[in-house]
């Protein structure tokens, strides 16, 4: 077998299972000992700390932005406050995230992939 003909054998495989795989996918639906920690962080991030921390961030963009003369710095510190503040969100959507269509797109994946329309 040639490199060429391994590599399309790789990638084959790596479609069948891509194709049989989504319907176990199933993040973050088991392990309640950590919420509190995760609602106090949460809690830290999009309150009053949060808000300390963000401005910080921001305060020490607009000095370095003045020391370096350029608006880089500052963006740097917006970009960080804002991201700050809507991690626990990106982090929920994220680790709950579930595959409610995957009995359907698998059938639909099959179905094109051989070509019969099963």
């Amino acid at each position: 077998m040639n490199g060429e003909t391994l590599a399309i054998a790789a990638v084959m495989g790596l479609v069948v299972m891509s194709v049989a795989a989504p319907e176990s996918a199933l993040a973050g639906t088991g392990g309640t000992e950590f919420d509190t920690v995760w609602t106090t962080l949460t809690d830290w991030m999009q309150g009053t700390l949060g808000k300390i921390a963000a401005g910080a961030m921001i305060l020490v963009g607009i000095i370095a932005g003045v020391a370096r003369q350029s608006l880089m710095a500052f963006a740097v510190g917006i970009g960080g406050g804002v991201g700050l503040y809507n991690t626990p969100t990106i982090v929920d959507n994220v680790m709950t995230a579930t595959l409610e269509h995957a009995p359907t797109a698998t059938q639909a994946a099959i179905s094109i992939s051989n070509g019969l329309g099963m």
